[in-house]
């Protein structure tokens, strides 16, 4: 059994590479293999977003606070709140972060395969963003 004490792991900012806007990313857990999951706090401030990404086992969100945005590839943009849960399917195209004028915050579930638990695509454009 191990036990990780709120505030023992270091917070990360989101990279550029991966998202637009001030993203605060707190880890909660990542396990040794053979486990895969991996769980995150993820904030991301007003207008803030993932670029498109993809998951290859899926991914669960937990909306946690605020007022955010989703979207699917050749779907509509989505409003997520407090409470809301969203799955993704494994491989589809997707996006999320926060609202422009509110924060949101999540937690993020999804399994690793050989490491990595997210493929990282194109940044989201404004006009997407907008939808």
């Amino acid at each position: 059994m191990e036990i990780r004490r709120s505030g023992s792991q270091p917070s990360g900012k989101g990279p550029a590479e991966w998202f637009t806007g001030t993203v605060r990313i707190d880890p909660l857990n990542s396990p040794p293999e053979p486990a895969r999951v991996a769980m995150a706090h993820v904030t991301f401030e007003p207008g803030a977003r993932t670029a498109w990404h993809t998951h290859p086992f899926g991914q669960t969100l937990i909306v946690t606070s605020g007022f955010g945005r989703v979207q699917r590839e050749g779907g509509p943009v989505e409003e997520i709140r407090p409470g809301d849960v969203v799955w993704f399917e494994p491989g589809e195209k997707h996006w999320h972060g926060a609202s422009g004028t509110t924060a949101m915050s999540h937690i993020a579930v999804q399994e690793k395969r050989d490491g990595s638990p997210v493929d990282w695509m194109e940044q989201v454009t404004e006009e997407q963003y907008r939808g």
